[in-house]
């Protein structure tokens, strides 16, 4: 009888442990089913102003996008970056990947004092960029070229980019949307939320070379991608 009870007791507790993960499994689902609606609502909110929003030419020249919503950068003497966000990569059918959660860290010194909270919006602009993005780990600057990239409906961006540039970075705080110098920041898979996303550890490459289907929650965010970076027919 006594061991009965005993036996009884060790499956409550079971029982209880694998509740509260499910629990909080499906709480960090819906965090990164947050961050993918804020993703697809920053670039919805960039493209609304065309004549200062990302030029046609580089939405249709992109091989990858990554977006990441409220990237904080705080500075007491010595400053740090942290941000997390969603990526997705244009296949070789030419459809855009499902997302891989991806986080961006980076930090800087000098005599700081204050904070904000950027959008970030990082395009890998050719073939290299998209081999970086496939690394699952890279850091701008060092590992991959990257430069503040060029804003407006017709702007002539300049040749540096073009020659020598595997991304472009932007950022927009308080509204305003420019290129940004993101040297020294490190990208890299985010492997808590891809497990919580996707119910497993899947490889950053599979899913950014189109091998994995795309969860419901981000459909919303692969179709914005694919709304707006568009390769142009007369190309």
């Amino acid at each position: 009888m006594k061991m009965m009870k005993q036996m009884s007791v060790i499956a409550c507790g079971l029982a209880m442990v694998a509740s509260s993960l499910v629990a909080h499994a499906e709480g960090d689902k819906a965090k990164v089913a947050q961050r993918l609606n804020d993703a697809s609502a920053v670039i919805s909110q960039i493209m609304a102003t065309p004549d200062k929003a990302i030029p046609s030419s580089i939405l249709a020249g992109a091989s990858c996008v990554v977006v990441i919503p409220s990237y904080k950068k705080a500075a007491f003497v010595v400053g740090g970056q942290y941000g997390q966000g969603v990526a997705t990569c244009r296949t070789a059918s030419g459809k855009w990947s499902a997302p891989v959660c991806v986080q961006m860290a980076g930090g800087s010194f000098g005599f700081q004092i204050g904070g904000q909270a950027t959008d970030l919006v990082m395009i890998a602009m050719n073939d290299q960029g998209l081999q970086d993005m496939l690394k699952n780990k890279f850091k701008l600057g060092a590992d991959a070229a990257a430069s503040a990239g060029p804003v407006g409906r017709n702007a002539a961006a300049g040749t540096d980019w073009k020659l020598n540039a595997q991304f472009l970075t932007y950022s927009r705080s308080k509204g305003l949307f420019a290129g940004i110098n993101l040297d020294g920041t490190v990208v890299s898979q985010n492997q808590d939320d891809t497990r919580a996303l996707y119910g497993a550890d899947v490889p950053f490459d599979t899913i950014l070379k189109g091998s994995q289907v795309t969860p419901a929650e981000a459909r919303p965010f692969v179709r914005t991608v694919a709304r707006y970076f568009v390769v142009a027919k007369n190309q």
